[in-house]
């Protein structure tokens, strides 16, 4: 079957490249599909209930058409390459069956691989649209500060090295650079996975695409647009996606051989009598009937059914597998790797300590609602969250609010001034140093010009986590890794909680790539989990990706080759085992159906193997591989 693969080429004026639309394609594959789909049930349901013979063949010859023309132009094509495929094999199985008869067994087949073939032209066509998608993280504008100050209006991709550009609040950075002037918060998860906005100084780096917060920026372009990092996790997604997408059901890596050895036994079987003077018609029959009993229909049906079945089976239980290539490789999975934000964890923060300073005179409680008070007015994460943990209190009204940004923010509350921002603006304390060290992220409220607490905030642990980890470990017989772009005393807190010993922070995109691929040069077999745009590069590379459906982006739902819908991380453990039971279905499947191919070809060539009794062994060996496929379907298979 022919594989499409996400693929990019240049001509287009973006900076990033384009990628090769198929949309024509994709939706001419599933049109094409469904349109032999409801000919085949047409044909078998007028084939079943007593009506003229030419009506149903005729349904049946039009599903030929409709669904065989794309496999067999692959077939002619893999044939001009001087390769043989399964494709053409089963468009000249299907005509042979039909020459003999069989035009139900010829029109099963026809449509098995119209299916699949249309399955898998959507799932690149979205994939496809997700990584284009990314490209709207990065403004098409920036505005240029010229050599005397001016403003001016330019094309992002038209930006180069050493030019200084102006990032007003709320706006999304043109360019990855360096900060000159300004401080702000800047929102970079889509890039490091970080769950809040990170404060920004002259002489900190920013990236394109992350989201300007309450500050003014100037920032000198350190990097060319193609160069950034936006572009290169295209680049990577599109790169590792096209490398795995060569990676097929066992049965098709061994398509070539079987398919040139059923061609030729069918042409000596055929041409070899004549030689010798034999009629043509019992020999031609004779030939056929080798071709109906040798052609892999049973194997087809060895292979799929247990697999859509354990797909089905998974879908109801809230896992979406995208297709039968990624079920038959979650079973192989040696180690899971993790990520933290979003994925471990629920991706906000939450208020968990209120460490008042003794010399303060002031107690956790009242500091707290002087705190949220004076946030109350904020839309910063850490504000929303510190108001959230203050919900028992009474909130007091505020006067003369501002926002400091980088800093936080300033309110009088109660005839006090409080002040609520980053520690960096206080003296060291051993307080903030200590929650820092186990990971939370410390905001420091003064009262008065005083210092008076940290409040300690961190990203709340998902409720099923542990469990999630401990049932991985003993499936797979390794702990589970964990690789996030946030900072390393957070993810060192949050792996020792979990049991995690290998834990490696402050990723970026390209650095998870790296992981994974080291992990896999190590010999493991890597299923990584995430949600983020961070994440997608790494959902690619791995040998199978999985993304979180309720947080996840949308570039890491179309690169990822199974969605958790509900975020339920206990569900991943239970998809691989039921991957390693449809894959020792799969095995006893092939051996049922290379059992009944290898008595029926035996007897034919060896023998008189009558045309009916023919048809039958291959319709029987066809109706157990598939019944035993089905037993997948039970709900007792969903188990670890």
């Amino acid at each position: 079957m022919t594989t499409a693969t996400l693929s990019t080429d240049a001509g287009r004026s973006s900076p990033y490249g384009s990628l090769r639309r198929s949309g024509f394609w994709a939706v001419s594959e599933v049109r094409w599909a469904c349109a032999a789909t409801g000919l085949f049930l047409a044909g078998m349901t007028a084939q079943f209930t007593g009506t003229p013979a030419w009506l149903w063949w005729a349904l049946y010859l039009a599903c030929y058409v409709t669904g065989g023309w794309e496999p067999a132009l692959a077939g002619l094509q893999a044939l001009r390459r001087r390769t043989l495929d399964v494709d053409l094999l089963m468009i000249v199985a299907a005509i042979g069956a039909a020459s003999i008869g069989q035009v139900f067994d010829g029109a099963l087949l026809i449509v098995i691989f119209a299916t699949s073939g249309a399955l898998e032209a959507v799932a690149t066509r979205r994939t496809e649209d997700s990584v284009r998608g990314l490209l709207d993280l990065a403004p098409d504008r920036a505005t240029l500060l010229t050599a005397h100050r001016n403003e001016q209006q330019v094309n992002a991709a038209d930006l180069t090295v050493g030019d200084q550009i102006l990032v007003r609040p709320g706006e999304r950075i043109g360019a990855d650079g360096e900060i000159i002037y300004g401080t702000s918060d800047v929102d970079q998860a889509t890039i490091t996975g970080e769950p809040l906005p990170v404060a920004k100084l002259p002489g900190d780096d920013v990236y394109a695409g992350t989201l300007n917060g309450t500050g003014a920026l100037h920032v000198r372009v350190t990097r060319e647009p193609t160069q950034t990092l936006v572009a290169r996790i295209v680049a990577m997604v599109g790169e590792a996606t096209a490398t795995k997408a060569k990676t097929q059901l066992f049965i098709e890596k061994v398509e070539q051989r079987y398919s040139v050895g059923v061609v030729a036994a069918t042409l000596a079987l055929f041409f070899g009598p004549l030689l010798f003077g034999a009629a043509v018609e019992p020999t031609l029959l004779r030939a056929m009937t080798f071709m109906i009993v040798a052609s892999p229909c049973a194997v087809v049906l060895a292979t799929m059914p247990p697999l859509l079945s354990a797909i089905s089976n998974a879908g109801r239980h809230g896992v979406l597998i995208k297709s039968a290539v990624v079920m038959e490789r979650l079973g192989a999975t040696t180690v899971v790797a993790f990520d933290k934000t979003g994925t471990l964890t629920e991706g906000r923060p939450v208020l968990t300590q209120v460490r008042a300073w003794p010399a303060a005179g002031i107690d956790d409680d009242t500091v707290l609602q002087l705190a949220a008070s004076a946030e109350r007015l904020s839309e910063h994460p850490l504000a929303r969250a510190i108001v959230a943990g203050a919900r028992g209190g009474v909130l007091l009204p505020a006067e003369q609010f501002s926002s400091l940004p980088g800093r936080g923010v300033r309110a009088v509350v109660a005839g006090r001034e409080v002040r609520v921002g980053s520690p960096i603006q206080y003296p060291p304390n051993d307080v903030v140093t200590e929650l820092e060290a186990a990971g939370y992220t410390v905001v420091v409220a003064s009262i008065d010009g005083r210092p008076a607490a940290a409040l300690g905030l961190e990203d709340r642990l998902r409720s099923n986590a542990a469990d999630a980890i401990s049932a991985l470990t003993g499936l797979t017989g390794n702990v589970p890794v964990l690789l996030t772009g946030d900072n390393s005393r957070a993810a060192t807190r949050l792996g020792a909680k979990l049991g995690i010993t290998d834990v490696r922070a402050e990723l970026l995109p390209e650095h998870k790539v790296t992981a994974v691929r080291e992990l896999e040069a190590a010999g493991a077999t890597v299923l990584l989990v995430g949600d983020g745009v961070n994440d997608a590069p790494a959902l690619a590379a791995a040998h199978t990706g999985i993304a979180m459906g309720r947080a996840g982006a949308d570039l890491a739902l179309e690169t990822a080759d199974a969605v958790i819908v509900q975020d339920d991380l206990s569900t991943v453990a239970a998809a691989i085992a039921l991957s390693r039971r449809a894959r020792r279905v799969v095995i006893a499947n092939l051996v049922i159906a290379a059992t009944f191919i290898a008595v029926l070809v035996t007897w034919d060539l060896i023998g008189h193997l009558p045309l009916p009794l023919g048809v039958a062994g291959h319709e029987g060996s066809t109706i157990i591989v598939a019944l035993n496929g089905l037993r997948l379907l039970r709900n007792k298979a969903w188990r670890i």
